[in-house]
């Protein structure tokens, strides 16, 4: 019987790499036919929660595009500008369409990261809104196709948080609420909100200013429960925290999961921004991903995405939508377009621009400064529990050391 079995072992020791072999054959001739199912594949890097994805009865915006022009998409998210620039700094290619603000458009395209728009493949640019036409990060619109607009402010839990503390950035700063602060994890709109409180220009290259913006921020650190980007949504949703500064649009979704949520635009103002629709040098399906942006500008799929992700769009066809108003009602129609709001005026004055280089590098060590030093102070405060409870485990056991051999002698 042993060397039946031995017998038997061997055969399949000598058969198993020619079944494996077979079978990584199928897999792979099942994959060339499901690509052949497709007319081409595009790659799109999109901010997370910032499409209409099918979840909760909404257009599947990614899964109609196929549908209608048999283009398969395959989609990732980033949580921040600065996210998306390291991904693609770092020497990330395939990307065909990627979505990032208006600062971090101009150095896209100061770094020749960016490759200019066939507008011919993109006739639904017609339906964008003059405003947003010929923008500083684009001057002669050859680059870039506005997808939304919107503002920060600063979103509340009204059941925590009293009415007279609300109305300005000083918020983001009442030691009252120490623990239940959320701060941005970006470097750029955490400076901001220190900024806009102290009165600084955001775009502002005097290193003394971005070193009093980070003692504004070193100050309110002890404040902050923790540094956010999407976390904010299950954060703020749950109750976990009660202030945290952030996009208008956000704010709407949020609000629907927890009605004691409440928003205001800061009195000493805040940042505007556009997101836009570009490819990146690189993109091997160039006409494909330009398709793709025609696409996303239709009406039907422009309606869909402004209502489901509830920030304000720079589309005509949206914004002329009685559907759309109606569907979004004045409450939300009012905080996405407020009213005296002059969008060229008061986007030059302050939305993000590109920085130089240099400001660019101390920004970043600020911001590494802070972050280490928050990190410091939270291992210094766990140190110092972890030796204490060292401590008291020694003395404890001392005593009981010391009370058994008192038995004895």
């Amino acid at each position: 019987m042993k060397k039946i079995f031995l017998i038997l072992f061997a055969c399949l020791l000598t058969f198993m790499p020619l079944l494996s072999f077979t079978s990584c054959g199928n897999e792979e001739n099942e994959n060339e036919d499901d690509t052949a199912k497709y007319k081409g594949t595009i790659n799109v890097y999109n901010w997370g929660e910032y499409i209409s994805d099918g979840s909760e009865d909404s257009l599947d915006v990614n899964a109609e595009f196929t549908a209608k022009t048999g283009i398969k998409v395959n989609y990732t998210t980033y949580a921040s500008n600065e996210d998306m620039y390291a991904k693609l700094k770092s020497g990330a290619t395939g990307y065909d369409v990627i979505i990032p603000s208006d600062y971090m458009i101009k150095r896209l395209l100061d770094e020749d990261m960016l490759e200019k728009l066939n507008y011919d493949n993109i006739p639904n640019f017609e339906y964008i809104a003059e405003d947003f036409l010929n923008p500083y990060y684009d001057p002669s619109n050859e680059y870039t196709v506005p997808y939304t607009y919107g503002m920060v402010g600063i979103i509340y839990n009204s059941s925590r948080v009293s009415e007279e503390d609300v109305g300005s950035w000083d918020l983001m700063w009442n030691d009252k609420y120490k623990g239940d602060i959320l701060q941005y994890n970006n470097s750029r709109d955490a400076f901001g909100t220190a900024m806009y409180r102290l009165g600084i220009d955001v775009n502002t290259t005097d290193e003394s200013k971005w070193r009093e913006a980070l003692g504004e921020l070193a100050k309110q650190k002890s404040l902050v429960q923790s540094y956010v980007m999407d976390e904010i949504f299950n954060k703020m949703e749950s109750g976990e925290a009660a202030i945290a500064s952030y996009y208008a649009g956000d704010y709407l979704t949020m609000s629907e999961n927890n009605e004691d949520l409440a928003f205001y635009y800061p009195s000493e103002g805040t940042n505007i921004f556009v997101d836009a629709m570009c490819i990146p040098k690189g993109s091997k399906n160039k006409a494909l991903a330009e398709e793709y942006i025609n696409f996303m500008l239709s009406e039907e799929i422009a309606i869909a995405n402004a209502e489901y992700i509830c920030y304000a769009s720079p589309n005509t066809l949206v914004t002329d939508s009685e559907e759309y108003i109606e569907y979004m009602g004045e409450d939300w129609i009012e905080i996405l377009y407020p009213e005296g709001f002059d969008l060229k005026a008061d986007y030059d004055k302050y939305c993000y621009k590109n920085l130089p280089p240099e400001t660019l590098s101390l920004v970043n060590e600020l911001w590494e400064e802070l972050k280490i030093d928050s990190s410091l102070g939270a291992w210094v405060y766990v140190g110092c529990i972890l030796i204490i409870s060292a401590l008291v485990i020694w003395g404890v056991s001392a005593f009981v050391v010391k009370k058994k051999r008192s038995k004895y002698y």
